[in-house]
């Protein structure tokens, strides 16, 4: 006779056998950061020069951000700029992307946030610019139940203050906003954990885009929606789909080898 348990012990086990089996590379924040926008990239994000990528350095007040004037697939350990609290370099060649204002406003207003990616990939850009919030009806798209906010009024480019008073405002204790007329913004409490949202998000905005042009889009039972999201952010689980979207994006990169593992492991001794 089969035994019936509890839908939350599968879910212990299921944690449990994540910690043990669920690795990843030891790579440094720095190639974690520059694998970032490979990944997004490989996934569409790409807007020529658009869009900002960032993460919290070391040492307090400073922070790891792409070059201006590269794509996301350009980015490397050693192309990324370190620079203080008012985007002053402190490490690197070259000029921060001016827009990367904003993301210093999220980071003094949400502790809990370590990372941003902010892109404008295709289907995200043409939701925004119908003025639909992200609608949660799959599992795949779960990841953002409660946790993705609207943002109805477009600011302008977002080289000043106002667009991170806004968001740094708006943005509450969600990981993602959908930014009217404009793309998406990701805040994770990692690296992998930004990425992983970034990705989804715009696959989310494509199951919505096709799902409205077949039909009227149902609502999902709150309470599984969020057991999805649970589920799918867990933290082993984000590092392990982090992995796999790098794994992908390197397959076929020529510059593969600066994320070697042994190169990781010694820059981080």
């Amino acid at each position: 006779m089969a035994v019936v348990r509890d839908k939350s012990e599968y879910h212990r086990q299921t944690s449990e056998r994540m910690e043990r089996h669920f690795t990843v590379p030891a790579w440094t924040p720095r190639q974690r950061l520059a694998l970032a926008g490979r990944i997004l990239a490989a996934e569409g994000h790409d807007s020529g020069i658009a869009g900002q990528l960032s993460a919290r350095a070391e040492r307090p007040g400073t922070y790891y951000m792409l070059r201006f004037g590269l794509g996301l697939e350009e980015a490397s350990p050693d192309n990324l700029l370190l620079v203080d609290d008012d985007l002053n370099v402190l490490d690197g060649e070259g000029m921060p992307n001016p827009s990367n204002r904003f993301h210093l406003w999220v980071y003094r207003a949400k502790p809990r946030v370590n990372s941003i990616m902010h892109t404008h990939p295709p289907h995200v850009s043409a939701l925004s610019m119908i003025g639909v919030p992200l609608a949660v009806s799959h599992m795949d798209t779960a990841l953002f139940h409660d946790d993705c906010v609207w943002l109805p009024h477009w600011p302008g480019v977002p080289f000043g203050d106002e667009e991170g008073e806004i968001i740094s405002r708006i943005l509450g204790d969600k990981r993602a906003a959908l930014l009217a007329h404009h793309g998406q913004l990701t805040a994770g409490a990692t690296i992998e954990e930004a990425v992983v949202l970034a990705v989804h998000i715009e696959r989310a905005a494509k199951l919505q885009l096709l799902a409205m042009s077949a039909g009227e889009i149902k609502r999902i039972d709150p309470d599984l929606a969020q057991e999805a999201h649970d589920y799918r952010l867990k933290e082993r689980a984000v590092g392990a789909t982090f992995y796999y979207y790098a794994r992908r994006a390197l397959k076929n990169d020529p510059e593969a080898g600066v994320f070697d593992v042994a190169d990781a492991r010694q820059a981080a001794e």
